[in-house]
């Protein structure tokens, strides 16, 4: 049957091959002028509508070309999140578990110690936190201005005006004038092309030790290193290798695990800080992120810190990335289920389980060094020798520095479980040890094991037993406060107005 024929007896067919063909052209019509559209979308949105000088560090004036990506890390503002065992709202962490100050007796973080919030809050974090002390001027401070590297990115300012190692021999309040942006644009970007850069030098001279220029790492390997720029385990090296100094360093020369950093301080017989109850030479932990993260599957597979923690995000025609930087559990969708098809809810404990058994071991091995730390006390008043006391001091520094570097990562039971209860379990282990040594050294000297525990249930008693004077430092620092800031912030804004 010939066409006409078809169409003579059936009509309804024409119509049909007719209406098809007209909503298909108008289909693409659609498509056509979609692309176009988003087009335009893309060329308005990459046109620079200001020119952004090399290290400035005013993340609102890279904002104007770059309007998505400030405005989503605005919203690390937010302080509501909270997770099964962590959020990013202001958090008391010594008040929660008090056993913190007395693992850090002698040392800053047994004075202060809170919930990490947004990056937004860097500075002000950094300026009111106790562990920064209350200098009376500009030229006093107990810390040095290395405190202040991962804070800001006028931080770049200033090692270009002073050099490097000036701006670290630096006192902390010294700078505190010309420090103001909390960290931002300029930390991980190129101006020019927005191209990912590193910035802070000591990353850069930790590879380069190892014969690796990162500068030369591609794009996925570079979102991760701009985090490790500050998210890491680091020191201050001085020119004795024994005593903290003020060059930033990261300690990698014999790898990035915890047993190879310690074997790095080992050699160099470095500690932090003496331990004020046993008198232990103790290694503090920073927060050894990116370490963590490459000792798990994420890492092993190629997925790099931005994937998870600022995942991309599609808005009309410009996908960018999200610079909302926050725990992926408040962002499941765009993070987690981009590469995992379970649901939310089965993601979310999936993390809380491996939280949970971290959690667990690792609240053991605190009480455990607690009482190692008040029995090594004991034994030193008692008349211990320091040839007895030794093999005990090094087990406490090998317990205490496990339990640390797996407490002070803030994600590290989801970035790498395993070794997360590994090093707890080693922890739990020494801790055990070195109780066991003190139990003999203790009965030596006519004191009976075990011995009955200082009530240090809260955070006010256990900083009296270590001999902090709590609302005296809180005094000082909102005098400090109050009286420093508002000059800080005039000085500042001098300075800004140069900028342009």
């Amino acid at each position: 049957m010939s066409l006409n024929n078809l169409l003579e007896k059936k009509p309804w067919i024409g119509w049909a091959v007719f209406l098809g063909s007209l909503t298909a052209v108008f289909l693409l019509g659609l498509l056509a002028a979609s692309i176009m559209e988003r087009r335009s979308e893309a060329l308005i949105a990459f046109a620079p509508k200001v020119q952004i000088k090399s290290l400035d560090p005013r993340n609102s004036k890279w904002g104007e070309n770059y309007p998505r990506e400030y405005n989503s890390f605005l919203l690390t503002q937010e302080g509501n999140f909270k997770s099964k065992y962590n959020g990013n709202g202001v958090v008391d962490m010594l008040e929660q578990a008090p056993a913190m100050v007395i693992l850090w007796g002698g040392y800053g973080f047994s004075k202060d110690y809170n919930q990490p919030r947004g990056h937004f809050y860097a500075v002000e974090d950094i300026r009111k936190t106790l562990r920064t002390g209350a200098p009376k001027s500009e030229n006093e401070g107990s810390q040095p201005n290395t405190c202040w590297t991962c804070k800001s990115p006028d931080v770049l300012h200033l090692m270009k005006q002073m050099g490097i190692e000036n701006f670290y021999q630096g006192k902390w309040a010294s700078a505190g004038p010309s420090i103001k942006n909390p960290i931002g644009c300029s930390d991980c970007h190129d101006p020019k092309n927005l191209n990912l850069t590193i910035t802070r030098p000591a990353l850069v001279e930790a590879f380069a030790r190892q014969g690796v220029d990162i500068n030369k790492a591609t794009h996925q390997e570079k979102r991760s290193l701009v985090c490790a720029q500050c998210h890491v385990e680091y020191y201050f090296k001085g020119s004795d290798p024994k005593k903290p100094g003020t060059n930033l360093t990261f300690p990698w020369d014999q790898g990035t695990t915890v047993d190879n950093i310690e074997k790095y301080y080992d050699a160099l017989e470095f500690s932090d800080w003496t331990h004020s109850l046993s008198k232990a030479p103790m290694l503090k932990a920073q927060h050894p992120d990116y370490e963590m993260w490459k000792m798990g599957i994420h890492a092993k597979r190629g997925v790099s810190c931005a994937d998870c923690h600022m995942p991309y995000v599609a808005e009309g025609g410009i996908k960018y990335t999200s610079h909302h930087i926050q725990s992926p559990l408040n962002n499941i969708n765009q993070s987690c289920q981009v590469c995992h098809r379970e649901s939310e809810e089965v993601l979310k404990n999936n993390v809380y389980d491996n939280q949970t058994k971290v959690t667990e071991i690792r609240e053991r091995v605190e009480q455990a060094l607690v009482r190692t730390h008040v029995e090594a006390k004991i034994a030193w008043e008692k008349g211990a020798s320091e040839e007895e006391m030794q093999p005990i001091l090094k087990l406490i520094r090998q317990s205490q520095w496990r339990w640390d570097f797996a407490a002070a990562g803030h994600g590290n039971s989801a970035h790498a479980p395993l070794e997360s209860v590994r090093m707890l379990g080693h922890a739990l282990e020494k801790a055990g040890e070195a109780r066991l040594l003190l139990a003999n050294v203790l009965n030596k000297h006519g004191v009976a094991w075990p011995i009955d525990m200082p009530d240090l249930s809260t955070k006010e008693k256990a900083m009296a037993y270590v001999g902090i004077d709590l609302p005296k430092l809180k005094g000082e620092k909102e005098e400090f406060i109050k009286s420093i800031l508002p000059t800080w912030d005039q000085k500042y804004n001098e300075f800004e107005k140069s900028l342009d």
